[in-house]
Protein backbone atom coordinates (compact mmCIF):
# COMPACT_ATOMS: atom_id res chain seq x y z
CA UNK A 1 0.00 0.00 0.00
CA UNK A 2 2.92 2.29 -0.66
CA UNK A 3 3.51 4.71 -3.49
CA UNK A 4 7.09 4.33 -4.72
CA UNK A 5 8.46 7.81 -5.49
CA UNK A 6 11.63 6.59 -7.22
CA UNK A 7 9.65 5.95 -10.42
CA UNK A 8 8.08 9.42 -10.54
CA UNK A 9 9.81 11.52 -13.20
CA UNK A 10 7.07 13.81 -14.52
CA UNK A 11 5.93 17.02 -12.75
CA UNK A 12 2.41 15.54 -12.63
CA UNK A 13 1.51 11.88 -12.44
CA UNK A 14 -1.88 10.22 -12.06
CA UNK A 15 -2.37 7.87 -9.14
CA UNK A 16 -5.27 5.41 -9.12
CA UNK A 17 -5.41 2.64 -6.56
CA UNK A 18 -8.13 0.39 -5.20
CA UNK A 19 -7.58 -1.34 -1.88
CA UNK A 20 -9.62 -4.30 -0.66
CA UNK A 21 -11.32 -3.82 2.72
CA UNK A 22 -9.38 -6.82 4.05
CA UNK A 23 -6.15 -4.85 3.61
CA UNK A 24 -7.13 -2.67 6.59
CA UNK A 25 -7.21 -3.98 10.13
CA UNK A 26 -10.44 -3.20 12.00
CA UNK A 27 -10.11 -0.06 14.06
CA UNK A 28 -11.70 0.83 17.38
CA UNK A 29 -13.77 3.59 15.78
CA UNK A 30 -14.65 2.16 12.35
CA UNK A 31 -14.13 -0.68 9.91
CA UNK A 32 -13.68 -0.30 6.16
CA UNK A 33 -16.28 -2.57 4.49
CA UNK A 34 -16.05 -1.60 0.80
CA UNK A 35 -13.13 -1.22 -1.56
CA UNK A 36 -11.26 2.05 -0.96
CA UNK A 37 -10.88 3.82 -4.30
CA UNK A 38 -8.13 6.44 -4.33
CA UNK A 39 -7.79 8.66 -7.40
CA UNK A 40 -5.30 11.52 -7.32
CA UNK A 41 -2.68 13.54 -9.10
CA UNK A 42 0.83 13.61 -7.69
CA UNK A 43 2.63 16.93 -8.23
CA UNK A 44 6.43 16.69 -8.00
CA UNK A 45 8.74 19.57 -7.11
CA UNK A 46 12.23 18.14 -6.65
CA UNK A 47 11.91 16.04 -3.46
CA UNK A 48 8.61 17.62 -2.36
CA UNK A 49 5.27 16.20 -3.41
CA UNK A 50 1.66 17.33 -3.34
CA UNK A 51 -1.10 14.75 -3.67
CA UNK A 52 -4.49 16.09 -4.73
CA UNK A 53 -7.35 13.67 -5.11
CA UNK A 54 -10.44 11.94 -3.80
CA UNK A 55 -11.16 8.90 -1.64
CA UNK A 56 -14.36 6.84 -1.92
CA UNK A 57 -15.26 3.92 0.33
CA UNK A 58 -17.81 2.76 2.90
CA UNK A 59 -17.10 2.40 6.60
CA UNK A 60 -19.00 0.62 9.35
CA UNK A 61 -19.60 2.46 12.62
CA UNK A 62 -21.41 1.67 15.86
CA UNK A 63 -24.33 3.92 16.76
CA UNK A 64 -23.65 5.84 19.96
CA UNK A 65 -27.29 5.53 21.10
CA UNK A 66 -28.41 1.99 20.25
CA UNK A 67 -24.99 0.30 19.85
CA UNK A 68 -26.03 -1.25 16.50
CA UNK A 69 -23.59 -1.26 13.56
CA UNK A 70 -24.42 0.82 10.48
CA UNK A 71 -22.59 1.85 7.32
CA UNK A 72 -21.65 5.33 6.17
CA UNK A 73 -20.24 6.33 2.78
CA UNK A 74 -16.96 8.25 2.69
CA UNK A 75 -16.42 10.31 -0.43
CA UNK A 76 -14.27 13.36 -0.12
CA UNK A 77 -11.43 15.35 -1.63
CA UNK A 78 -8.01 15.77 -0.05
CA UNK A 79 -4.83 17.73 -0.67
CA UNK A 80 -1.66 16.78 1.17
CA UNK A 81 1.98 17.84 1.03
CA UNK A 82 4.76 15.31 1.56
CA UNK A 83 8.28 16.39 2.50
CA UNK A 84 11.36 14.21 2.90
CA UNK A 85 12.12 12.98 6.44
CA UNK A 86 15.45 14.85 6.30
CA UNK A 87 13.52 18.13 6.70
CA UNK A 88 11.81 16.93 9.90
CA UNK A 89 13.89 19.19 12.18
CA UNK A 90 13.63 22.24 9.92
CA UNK A 91 11.62 25.00 11.61
CA UNK A 92 10.59 26.44 8.23
CA UNK A 93 8.86 23.16 7.34
CA UNK A 94 7.15 22.42 10.67
CA UNK A 95 4.04 20.24 10.04
CA UNK A 96 2.54 21.41 13.35
CA UNK A 97 1.76 24.69 11.62
CA UNK A 98 0.10 22.96 8.67
CA UNK A 99 -1.96 19.79 9.24
CA UNK A 100 -1.86 18.98 5.52
CA UNK A 101 1.92 18.49 5.60
CA UNK A 102 3.63 15.25 6.56
CA UNK A 103 6.97 13.55 6.00
CA UNK A 104 7.86 10.51 3.94
CA UNK A 105 10.83 8.16 4.30
CA UNK A 106 12.60 5.69 2.03
CA UNK A 107 11.12 7.35 -1.08
CA UNK A 108 7.69 5.91 -0.29
CA UNK A 109 4.34 7.39 0.70
CA UNK A 110 2.10 5.15 2.79
CA UNK A 111 -1.26 5.25 0.99
CA UNK A 112 -2.83 2.94 3.57
CA UNK A 113 -2.17 5.53 6.27
CA UNK A 114 -3.62 8.21 3.99
CA UNK A 115 -6.84 6.18 3.58
CA UNK A 116 -7.16 5.66 7.34
CA UNK A 117 -6.58 9.38 8.03
CA UNK A 118 -9.24 10.42 5.52
CA UNK A 119 -11.71 7.98 7.08
CA UNK A 120 -10.97 9.41 10.52
CA UNK A 121 -11.58 12.91 9.19
CA UNK A 122 -14.97 11.79 7.82
CA UNK A 123 -16.16 10.37 11.17
CA UNK A 124 -19.08 12.23 12.72
CA UNK A 125 -18.63 13.60 16.23
CA UNK A 126 -21.53 11.45 17.46
CA UNK A 127 -22.23 8.48 15.16
CA UNK A 128 -25.96 7.84 14.84
CA UNK A 129 -27.59 5.16 12.70
CA UNK A 130 -30.48 7.57 12.02
CA UNK A 131 -31.06 11.12 13.26
CA UNK A 132 -34.13 9.97 15.20
CA UNK A 133 -32.51 6.92 16.83
CA UNK A 134 -34.31 6.21 20.12
CA UNK A 135 -31.41 4.31 21.71
CA UNK A 136 -31.61 1.72 24.48
CA UNK A 137 -34.02 1.54 27.41
CA UNK A 138 -32.13 2.55 30.56
CA UNK A 139 -34.04 -0.05 32.64
CA UNK A 140 -34.12 -3.23 30.55
CA UNK A 141 -31.61 -2.39 27.80
CA UNK A 142 -33.71 -3.33 24.74
CA UNK A 143 -33.29 -1.42 21.50
CA UNK A 144 -36.19 1.04 21.43
CA UNK A 145 -35.93 1.31 17.62
CA UNK A 146 -37.01 -2.31 17.14
CA UNK A 147 -38.99 -3.20 20.29
CA UNK A 148 -41.29 -1.54 22.80
CA UNK A 149 -40.81 -1.94 26.51
CA UNK A 150 -43.22 -1.47 29.37
CA UNK A 151 -40.63 -0.08 31.74
CA UNK A 152 -41.73 2.94 33.71
CA UNK A 153 -39.29 5.47 35.01
CA UNK A 154 -38.61 4.18 38.52
CA UNK A 155 -36.75 7.15 39.88
CA UNK A 156 -38.54 10.28 41.02
CA UNK A 157 -36.79 13.29 42.43
CA UNK A 158 -37.38 13.30 46.20
CA UNK A 159 -37.24 17.09 46.24
CA UNK A 160 -40.60 17.14 44.48
CA UNK A 161 -42.31 14.77 46.95
CA UNK A 162 -43.94 17.69 48.80
CA UNK A 163 -45.35 19.06 45.56
CA UNK A 164 -46.58 15.58 44.61
CA UNK A 165 -48.44 15.31 47.93
CA UNK A 166 -50.12 18.67 47.25
CA UNK A 167 -51.41 17.53 43.88
CA UNK A 168 -52.65 14.23 45.28
CA UNK A 169 -54.56 16.04 48.11
CA UNK A 170 -56.18 18.34 45.56
CA UNK A 171 -57.34 15.31 43.56
CA UNK A 172 -58.91 13.73 46.68
CA UNK A 173 -60.65 16.98 47.69
CA UNK A 174 -62.41 17.36 44.37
Amino acid sequence: MHLDLTHIRQPESPVARTFAPEAFAPDDDFRIVAPAVLTATLHKDDDRYRLVGRLSTTIELVCSRCAEPYTMPVDGPFELRFLPQTLAGNKDEDPDDDPTTTFYADDRIDLGQLVREQCYLALPMKPLCTPDCRGLCPQCGINLNTEHCSCAPAWQDPRFAVLQSLTSRTDHDA
